[in-house]
């Protein structure tokens, strides 16, 4: 992981909060069973964060509609939590969507069913394996 993507910092931090989690559990939980675990690994570190943020989708000014982020962490990335057997490409749109949502750069998509844990950042028109 380098310092080329916008806070590099703080998803190393989240990613290794990630990885704790996978270790100890493993796959085969359900999404809201590693969501948990991961508020509790980023409380142990200090790392401030919402969990299920709303967020207001807007057309032409107005609200049209809202979604739940997984986490918002510390106002600046997006994280996209999943326990399922394959990511497929619609995940990243989503993840990108809402950034667009949030005026964000930075996204985490992590999916706990694989073994190791799989691990992607994602920005507003890439995304990177980790």
């Amino acid at each position: 992981m380098g310092n080329e993507y916008p806070d590099s910092d703080l998803t190393e931090q989240i990613i290794k909060a990630a990885i704790a989690v996978h270790t100890k559990l493993g796959p085969g939980y359900l999404e809201s069973t590693y969501e948990e675990a991961l508020c509790i690994e980023l409380r142990k570190a200090g790392i401030p964060f919402e969990r299920q943020k709303t967020v207001d989708i807007l057309y032409e000014g107005r609200k049209i509609a809202e979604h739940r982020l997984d986490l918002f962490v510390a106002g600046r990335v997006v994280v996209e939590l999943k326990a399922i057997q394959d990511v497929a490409p619609i995940h990243y749109t989503v993840v990108r969507s809402y950034l667009k949502a949030t005026g964000t750069a930075t996204g985490l998509l992590l999916n706990f069913f694989s073994m190791p844990l799989m691990i992607k950042r994602i920005g507003p028109d890439r995304f990177a394996e980790m």
